[in-house]
Formats: C-alpha cells, structure tokens, sequence
C-alpha cells in the first residue's frame, strides 16, 4: 500500500514538581536582580531628595534643576523665594532645587 502505518507515541512521564520550579526560577532571579539594581536605588535617591527638601532653611545657598544658584530668602509650603542677586528674587517650587551647596559658596 502507498500510506504506511502509524503508530501512537507512548505517553511522556508527568513533569515533576521540582522541573516546574526549575523553569520559574530565573524569571524570578531577573525580578530578584531588578529590584536591587533598578527599584531599590531609586527609592534611596527618592528618600534622600525628600529630606534634602525638608530641611531647607533660610540662608541656604542652593542650585535648581535649571541651573540657577541663589540664596533661600523665604520660605513657603510648595514655594522658594531664591535671591540669585542684589535685589533680585525668584519665586520657584521647592521640587526644583536638586542641590544644597555647602555655605560660602555662593558669591554675588
């Protein structure tokens, strides 16, 4: 005859427990290796900016994120009066301070 014969496979041994948890496991290594490099770093970062924004004070010479460095004149809830001259004041957010410069640094 032209059509040869088939023939059934013989049933594959049921997966193990342990081959199961096997072909999880690096799914759940990469999500392991992406909270210590990725998720927790930026949430130190996010920890540290907030206490850098609570503490600001009267007097303390800073630079925001569009470069500007001035002196804290006045302080509001969401608001800081920066001096960046004699004279010259400018009311910016307090989330765009990135940066607390060490004392005398900033010289008009």
């Amino acid at each position: 005859m032209l059509i040869s014969e088939a023939y059934a496979q013989a049933a594959a041994p049921a997966a193990s427990a342990s081959g199961g948890l096997m072909s999880m496991l690096p799914l759940v290594l990469m999500f392991v290796v992406l909270y210590f490099v990725m998720i927790r770093p930026q949430m130190k970062r996010q920890k540290e900016t907030k206490a850098m924004l609570d503490a600001l004070s009267k007097g303390d010479e800073v630079v925001t994120q569009g470069g500007l460095v001035g002196k804290i004149s006045k302080l509001g809830d969401t608001f800081v009066n920066v001096e960046v001259a004699n004279g010259v004041e400018l009311q910016i957010q307090r989330v765009a301070i990135i940066q607390v410069l060490p004392k005398g640094t900033y010289n008009k």
